[in-house]
């Protein structure tokens, strides 16, 4: 008989205060039945063991970060859109670093579909809406954003930018502008405006 208290969400939750301590790696059955005092029978009777408790806490960050961005987009567009996006993605990776490192968990289609990762998608597309880009070049200004802004933010979370001058926020203010102009100038391989 599973251990009263313990639930799948409270052991996610669990798992996911553990990731944000001391790193996703670290979020292992064994260690969650740990911090509630149980065998890791205990867990498995709940959750799937090691890699599902993984993608559970990848799905939480997902919808949290969804909920976040949601929020924070309301009412933007353009530069300030741009702003809000990479704001709540860089605040919540400084907030939630081993929930952030999650949302780069594999997950397969049928759960990536169920998951917030759609929303995510769509917030971003609708972030681009206001820079008049459709079909493949809305899809490659999609790639280009996640890779600007996941590309920084894993930088600055590995340190890479500690021991360098200016601020890291200087050069995150000038590459949002840096962005939004070439969002703003996007043309095609023809010399085109989209």
């Amino acid at each position: 008989m599973p251990r009263a208290g313990l639930t799948p969400d409270r052991l996610v939750q669990a798992a996911a205060d553990l990731a944000d301590a001391q790193g996703l790696g670290a979020v292992t059955a064994a260690a969650v039945a740990r911090r509630f005092d149980v065998r890791t029978a205990s867990v498995y009777s709940h959750v799937g063991g090691t890699p599902d408790l993984r993608r559970r806490v990848a799905l939480l960050a997902l919808e949290e970060s969804a909920d976040l961005l949601g929020d924070a987009l309301a009412g933007r567009s353009g530069r300030d859109a741009l702003q809000a996006l990479g704001d709540t993605y860089r605040d919540y990776a400084r907030s939630h670093p081993g929930r952030y490192a999650a949302l780069r968990t594999p997950l397969d289609p049928e759960t990536a579909a169920a998951s917030a990762g759609p929303r995510h998608a769509a917030l971003l597309r609708a972030v681009l809406r206001g820079y008049d880009l459709e079909g493949d070049h809305q899809t490659h200004a999609v790639r280009l954003l996640g890779s600007v802004v996941h590309g920084f933010v894993s930088l600055e979370l590995g340190g890479g930018f500690d021991h360098s001058a200016p601020d890291p926020t200087e050069s995150w203010t000038a590459i949002l502008d840096a962005v939004h102009h070439t969002l703003t100038s996007w043309t095609t391989t023809d010399g085109a405006h989209p």
